[in-house]
Parts: structure tokens; C-alpha cells; sequence
């Protein structure tokens, strides 16, 4: 997912974090734009992505 979100979205600094427990972020810039923590699930694609749009 990395790799989509830089290109499709140049210039941003992305952070994917996945840790023991089943935590799993994407970050975006230093913003949290996805949580699986909070929503209990791994992230669609379309989903990330449509949160990035909104911040662009």
C-alpha cells in the first residue's frame, strides 16, 4: 500500500506501521489516516485513498 499511496499521491511521506497485537496505521505526512486499532479491520485501497483526497 506504500507504494500506491507515493504514486498516486507524489511528494507525501508515508508511514505504515504494523506492530505485534494486529495494529496496523497509515500515516500520511505525520497525520493518521487509517487505523485498524480503531476500526477493527485492515483497509480497503479505495478507502485510503478517499481519505487522502480529502486532506489533499
Amino acid at each position: 500500500m506504500e507504494a500506491r499511496i507515493a504514486e498516486e499521491f507524489p511528494g507525501t511521506q508515508v508511514t505504515l506501521v504494523e506492530a505485534a497485537g494486529g495494529l496496523y496505521e497509515v500515516k500520511v505526512n505525520g497525520e493518521l489516516v487509517y487505523s485498524k486499532k480503531a476500526t477493527g479491520r485492515h483497509p480497503e485501497w479505495e478507502e485510503v485513498r478517499e481519505r487522502l483526497r480529502e486532506r489533499a
